[in-house]
This record gives structure tokens, C-alpha cells and sequence, in this order.
């Protein structure tokens, strides 16, 4: 039996309401997924960056919460870095930020924890995208590496050997892969200057 034009465009248009209904469907359901999931995934991010600031201060040294007591310094190069300011029983013990650097395939992201007087508590590697077997040694979990810089500062060692063995500096680099520990010297050292320079506002102590 043959449709006329009437009834084929009925028919059209039924399909075209119930596509429409179907998409506000979709498009209500991941809208409910993604507010459900919102908060699990912020606390799970959460966590993980309390672990990562744990790991570069000393057990004990802050009782406050270091994910609420941030404050943003605008550095010489006018990138906004967010420091999370340690304390123990309300008077400034140090404080943690991100530096980064560019390594051999790309930035290698360095968290580090410094002490009121501009001293290395310690540092890790929390992002990088470095070769497998070569570059990979500065994580934590792979070498010792990077434990070394705990207790450096810019006087200690000073200002020319701040730098790998290769450099004529102090530090150790990998067999093959010199350019990725270089750039982990570089942003710790970087970091260093950049809390000398802003110590006071870091601190929220009065110049």
C-alpha cells in the first residue's frame, strides 16, 4: 500500500520529535553522571596532592591544612605559581610549590618543599614524559636520585655547582641521558631563587 505525501511526513517528523527527545535523554543523563562524579573525583585529587606535599616535608612539621592555606605569587616572568604554606601550631615552617623545566621529551614538573630559611626539605618528580630506563631515573620510585637535594640551598652547594658532574658541577647525572637530571638541577636551583626572591610574601610575613 503506497503512503501519500501526508502520512510520509508524519512520519518524518514523529522520528525527528523522538531523536530530540532521545538526545535531551542522553545529554540529561551525562549532565546527572558528571554531577555525581564531580565530587568523588575532586576528593580523590585531593588526596593525592596532600600525599605529594607530604612527601616533601618532614613528618611533623606542619599541623595546618596546607590545601587551604595557598596563596599565588605572580613570579619574574609573570606566571601565577601556587604555594601551599606549611605551619605548626600557627608560625610559618616552610612551604611547597611547582617548578618545571624543560627535559628531553618534554616539561618535567617538579613539586619541592623549602623551609623558612630557603632550605631544600625535599623535592620530586611529579610529572614528566622522559624516556623509560634513561630519564625515568629521577622519579623516586626508580632511583635515589632525586632524595640528594634534600638539605641543599643556593649557598650549599654554591652558585657554579649548581649543575651535573658533566657541568662541572655537583650533581650526578645518567649514563645517556644528561640533558633530563640537567633540567631537574635547573628548576630545583630555580625554585630556590624564586622563594629567595618572594620569601616574605611566601611566608605572609611583612617586608
Amino acid at each position: 500500500m503506497m503512503l501519500d505525501i501526508a502520512q510520509v511526513r508524519d512520519r518524518l517528523s514523529y522520528q525527528g520529535v523522538s531523536l530530540g527527545i532521545f538526545a535531551l535523554l542522553a545529554s540529561a543523563a551525562l549532565g546527572l553522571a558528571n554531577e555525581s562524579t564531580r565530587d568523588a573525583i575532586a576528593a580523590a585529587e585531593a588526596r593525592d596532592l596532600a600525599a605529594s606535599l607530604a612527601q616533601v616535608l618532614p613528618a611533623g612539621s606542619a599541623d595546618n591544612d596546607l590545601l587551604k592555606d595557598t596563596t599565588e605569587i605572580v613570579g619574574a616572568g609573570g606566571t601565577a605559581t601556587t604555594v601551599y604554606r606549611a605551619r605548626k601550631g600557627g608560625i610559618a615552617t616552610g612551604a611547597v610549590f611547582r617548578v618545571s623545566e624543560r627535559g628531553y621529551a618534554g616539561d618535567i614538573i617538579v613539586l619541592m618543599g623549602v623551609d623558612t630559611r630557603g632550605r631544600l626539605l625535599g623535592a620530586r618528580v611529579v610529572k614528566h614524559a622522559e624516556t623509560p630506563g634513561l630519564g625515568d631515573k629521577i622519579e623516586a620510585a626508580k632511583t635515589k636520585w632525586i632524595l640528594d637535594f634534600a638539605g641543599k640551598s643556593l649557598g650549599d652547594p654554591p652558585a657554579g655547582k649548581w649543575g651535573v658532574k658533566k657541568d662541572g658541577g655537583a650533581f650526578d647525572q645518567f649514563a645517556g641521558a644528561t640533558i633530563t637530571p640537567r633540567a631537574v638541577v635547573k628548576a630545583v636551583k630555580g625554585g630556590l631563587e624564586f622563594f629567595a626572591a618572594h620569601r616574605d610574601e611566601i611566608l605572609g610575613e611583612k617586608g
